[in-house]
């Protein structure tokens, strides 16, 4: 009876230490245009997963904005969701960004559009992913790019876009006032300085600002024909609430709209109630369309 006990409790180990086992985290890089791109892969334990790219906000970094009540930064939370799935991730740093090459001043919409488009294109060359079930999040800056990502290539399956710029000419002359905006159209190759309404300054060259003008995130996921799940707050204080409603009507297939009482950090900095439950509802619409 004794050896049963133990066969028993031996072989209840094995299974809790499977089913929970710590997932691969490393560091991956590629490049674009002669500069690297940094990321961090995460990858569960077993079979080639699914995998889903992070694609970070204006000003941030791939490990994004540091939750007070958890130590860590919302992607790496997210990170560690999906791989709870039985997701892979991986969340880049844009060039001029976190560990990428290049400055910030030297930020362009192009340019990370560019650095996405190329991170399809390295996730399909991983054996540790699934190159034919690729999903986006981007958030705030983020998702303008994946807008653009998935609307130029429609390689992923399912793209979420959490309180996504949609309108940038909108978001920018209320984050940095029109009057700014207008200056940063003569700076030329000179970094202009943009006090940023959370107690720092950002600099930026013109370019970035010729970019505002002419990029149209709502168009880009017209032409998207995958899945698609939308998040926005009514408190978000940086991109105006009604801009995932533009996001919707522009797009044509499959979709959800999720609205919640939330600023542009989903109330981070209170609890991470909300956050846990857009990413719930951010996973359940996900899995199905990444075969989980």
């Amino acid at each position: 009876m004794a050896s049963r006990i133990a066969l028993g409790l031996g072989l209840a180990l094995l299974l809790t230490s499977t089913a929970f086992a710590a997932p691969e985290t490393k560091i991956v890089s590629y490049e674009v245009d002669g500069m690297k791109v940094v990321g961090t892969l995460v990858t569960p334990e077993g079979d080639p997963a699914p995998v889903v790219l992070l694609f970070h906000g204006f000003g941030g970094s791939r490990d994004e904005l540091e939750i007070p009540s958890v130590g860590k930064g919302i992607f790496t939370y997210t990170a560690d969701k999906l791989a709870a799935e039985g997701i892979a991730s991986l969340r880049i740093d844009f060039r001029n960004s976190g560990e990428s090459d290049g400055e910030f001043p030297d930020t362009t919409y192009s340019g990370q559009i560019a650095d996405g488009l190329a991170a399809l294109d390295f996730v399909k060359t991983l054996d540790s992913v699934e190159a034919d079930n690729i999903g986006i999040i981007g958030w705030s800056q983020g998702g303008l790019v994946a807008s653009a990502v998935a609307g130029r290539s429609n390689v992923p399956k399912v793209t979420a876009l959490w309180a996504a710029v949609a309108d940038p000419k909108q978001t920018f002359d209320t984050l940095l006032t029109p009057e700014k905006v207008q200056a940063g159209l003569t700076t030329g190759d000179t970094p202009l300085e943009l006090p940023m309404p959370w107690g720092f300054s950002l600099f930026l060259k013109q370019g970035y600002f010729e970019e505002i003008a002419t990029t149209k995130p709502t168009e880009e996921i017209a032409a998207y024909k995958g899945a698609l799940f939308v998040a926005e707050g009514t408190k978000d204080e940086a991109v105006a609430y009604g801009g995932g409603q533009l996001f919707i009507d522009a797009h044509e297939g499959e979709e959800e709209h999720f609205v919640r009482d939330m600023d542009h950090s989903f109330n981070v900095f209170t609890d991470t109630t909300t956050l846990d439950e857009m990413l719930e509802s951010t996973l359940a619409f996900m899995k199905p369309h990444l075969g989980k």
